[in-house]
């Protein structure tokens, strides 16, 4: 009975020395392909000089070779100085946004881990002393676009074709050629995972993991503790792979291509409500009736005073949610398709302005004001582009009551766009008149192009309250701005004049610069005909007008059933009310819209008796700039090879592919008074709340490198203020300097003694910080 034991332990023993054998084979193997392809130098993709920034944020050149799958980086072009070697396997590539000359691009892992090599091309442990670089990221600077756009294509060149990184191999006769290139891709990977898992910080010998570097022990020694080692490390990589994995399925879905998807039923939208143009559709005749609504709501209110508040008469509502109302901007989105893929940088703006002017002849029949969203709602619609088979998404959900703040974002990453911003509704009552004022700023951002396009609201004027006919007018500026081409545009949202005749109504006029010189000007009015005038050829040409043609032709939306929708959506929510203000009957609209706001009013008081603040589901505040972000924005640049199709479930817009890869988000945006709190960071990965481990996991991840991220501003903080020292102790001592110079003779006796030993003492101080800055 004992002997069968003996014998299946003896088994399991000789198995499990098979697989290490097989293990570290199949690692050796892996090493050779790696170093082979690294040393061959008939198998260079790309070589030139490039800037590198580092972590002190100033530039170095380097000289950069590119190989598949690596970047070997060298001081001079001799290739005889290495200073490290990028594994491409893990990084992803980016274009980035700069003010100055030249074209700039990033490299970076997704998850903040090191992309660094730890051994040079020919076996180098540690890199050519030089400026330090960052672990998880490099940014590169080409002389200029060109340069840099060829060096993006042969970047991705050398991330996508893995056949080339076996071509060495295969010569060689070390490798099978009946093994596939996506196994030699996971062979690298792996490698790569091996060396890169304990945080190797470059230039820093004492991070090296590589126990056979400074060891004295015995070779068999030292193999056991490496075995120990590397095993310790791959169970760290895939529990580290299962939590990604874990994360990224609530950011993609790969399935077969062939496999219907889950994704959330539209239709199309059965009918909407659309004004003429002119004044008269934006009139109000109020019955005597409805009058003295007024008057009754007008003793409640004083001039100046802000009116989100106060209960507005529901005959004066528009039977849908101002969520609903912001997506009116989206029926030409197709004017921003065109942008994205138009390679002038002044006709892209001039098509941005285009779009933007669109999206305000959308109006109804007279004066209506649409429904204050209550907290937690939301709404979601799509259109659909026929030219290019893509769709636009829209979110929108109600993130605050007091104040009102509506955040919405849009996306079509097969076109190339997204766009995101937070709207605050205020509201000032003057008298006779009274403004909604839309606080807030949205941003467009072409994907490919790393542009981001900042632009802001006008406010709503509704005059005639007390006396005379109530008119809804828009007014005040807007100003459209791109930083990274230096393009902006201007317009101007004019109020009739108290002497202005029909033609006066609705005026706009604009101008569309290229730093502070106007290259053209805008005239007309914005529900109708704006004309064009180029500064430069003298000819003007009609620029946009709503002809029933176009209107037409412009993108169809779609919307969710309501019997889909859940119960705080929009249609959904406020169904009652729509119901009963289409049939006229503003007894029950009114009690509809009173059922549904005390309902929010009870909910608010309860938070408050338990300490508890609201949580929107799909937006979240960055803390530092007080600004909303979509939780599962993607802003990666479409992929034709590996997404399939967008779609959209539960409010949560996700991407079809073919194979997984990180999800990459814009960077959170600082204004310009608030200093940097963390490392630049030019992309991070969306985590959406879980209540797992891999969630606590990955909050302790977090935390550390926000800790990490205060550490280094803390020290550049401390560097400027020894650079702003030096300064002023320059300045010190050559003033002294000029005054003991200017002295005369008989008085140069008398400041010696004093001006020198300050002197002396300033400049012991300007040695002393030059020392502590080195």
């Amino acid at each position: 009975e004992i002997l069968p034991l003996k014998e299946d332990s003896s088994h399991s023993i000789s198995k499990s020395k098979v697989q290490k054998k097989n293990y570290r084979e199949e690692k050796k193997r892996a090493t050779k392909e790696l170093l082979s392809t690294i040393t061959d130098p008939s198998v260079i993709v790309m070589a030139d000089w490039l800037k590198i920034r580092g972590t002190l944020k100033s530039w170095t050149k380097l000289w950069c070779v590119l190989k598949p799958g690596v970047l070997l980086i060298y001081k001079t072009n001799k290739n005889g100085q290495w200073v490290g070697t990028v594994l491409l396997n893990a990084c992803e590539l980016i274009e980035r946004p700069s003010k100055k000359d030249g074209f700039c691009f990033k490299l970076f892992h997704p998850l903040e881990q090191s992309i660094w090599a730890v051994k040079g091309p020919k076996g180098e442990a540690v890199g050519s002393i030089t400026q330090p670089l960052p672990s998880s990221h490099l940014i590169f600077r080409a002389a200029s676009e060109s340069d840099g756009r060829c060096w993006m294509d042969a970047l991705e060149l050398a991330l996508k074709c893995s056949s080339l990184l076996k071509r060495t191999m295969i010569r060689e006769g070390k490798e099978e050629t009946t093994q596939t290139a996506e196994h030699s891709h996971i062979n690298f990977y792996s490698l790569l995972r091996a060396h890169n898992m304990q945080g190797f910080q470059f230039n820093d010998s004492d991070q090296f993991k590589d126990p056979d570097l400074y060891s004295d022990k015995s070779d068999r020694e030292n193999e056991q503790e490496q075995e120990e080692w590397e095993n310790e490390v791959m169970e760290k990589s895939e529990e580290s792979d299962s939590d990604t994995s874990e994360r990224q399925e609530d950011s993609y879905i790969d399935l077969d291509p062939n496999e219907t998807l889950r994704e959330t039923s539209y239709i199309e939208q059965s009918h909407e409500e659309l004004g003429e143009a002119g004044e008269e559709s934006q009139t109000e005749t109020v019955s005597e009736e409805n009058k003295s609504l007024i008057w009754t709501l007008l003793k409640q209110v004083r001039p100046g005073m802000d009116l989100s508040k106060v209960v507005l008469p529901t005959f004066i509502l528009e039977p849908r949610s101002f969520l609903d109302k912001l997506s009116d901007y989206y029926y030409h989105a197709d004017f921003l398709s065109a942008a994205a893929v138009e390679e002038n940088a002044y006709n892209r703006m001039k098509k941005v302005v285009k779009w933007y002017i669109s999206g305000f002849y959308k109006k109804p029949k007279g004066l209506k004001k649409p429904y204050n969203p209550i907290i937690g709602e939301t709404f979601r619609c799509l259109w659909i582009h026929s030219k290019t088979n893509s769709k636009t998404f829209y979110i929108a959900e109600q993130v605050s009551h007091h104040p009102p703040v509506s955040a919405f974002y849009v996306s079509n990453r097969k076109d190339g766009f997204c766009l995101s911003g937070s709207i605050l509704a205020k509201s000032k009552f003057y008298g006779n008149s009274l403004s909604a004022i839309l606080d807030g700023e949205a941003r467009l951002s072409f994907l490919n192009r790393g542009e981001d396009y900042v632009m802001n609201m006008p406010y709503a004027h509704c005059k005639g309250i007390l006396y005379g006919t109530m008119t809804l007018e828009l007014g005040g500026q807007v100003s459209i701005a791109c930083e990274k081409t230096g393009y902006s545009a201007q317009l101007e949202f004019r109020l009739k004049p108290f002497l202005g005749s029909s033609d006066s109504v609705n005026q706009i006029s604009g101008k569309i610069k290229l730093g502070k010189e106007v290259l053209a000007t805008l005239e007309g009015h914005w529900d109708s005909e704006v004309f064009i005038n180029d500064k430069k050829t003298g000819e003007m040409e009609t620029f946009w007008n709503p002809t029933p043609e176009l209107r037409q032709s412009r993108l169809i939306r779609c919307t969710v059933p309501p019997e889909e929708q859940s119960e705080f959506e929009s249609e959904r929510l406020w169904q009652h009310v729509t119901r009963a203000i289409n049939n006229k009957d503003q007894t029950e609209a009114t009690n509809e819209k009173f059922i549904l706001e005390e309902v929010q009013r009870k909910a608010a008081r309860e938070r408050k008796a338990k300490c508890e603040e609201w949580t929107p589901a799909l937006f979240e505040q960055d803390p530092a700039t007080g600004e909303w972000h979509y939780r599962y924005a993607d802003t990666r640049p479409w992929d034709p090879l590996n997404d399939l199709i967008q779609f959209e479930k539960d409010g949560f817009i996700q991407t079809k592919v073919r194979h997984r890869t990180p999800m990459v988000t814009g960077p959170k945006r600082k204004h310009k008074s608030d200093k940097p709190k963390s490392p630049e960071s030019g992309c991070s990965s969306p985590e959406p709340d879980h209540q797992d481990s891999s969630g606590s996991e990955s909050t302790k991840h977090n935390s550390r490198l926000r800790k990490k991220g205060t550490d280094l501003s803390e020290i550049q903080s401390a560097i400027e203020s020894i650079r702003k020292t030096q300064e002023d102790i320059n300045r010190s001592v050559n003033a002294l300097r000029s005054r003991v110079a200017s002295q005369s003779a008989t008085e140069s006796s008398f400041l010696t003694h004093r001006d020198v030993a300050i002197i002396l003492f300033l400049i012991f101080l300007q040695v002393l910080l030059n020392f502590i800055f080195k």
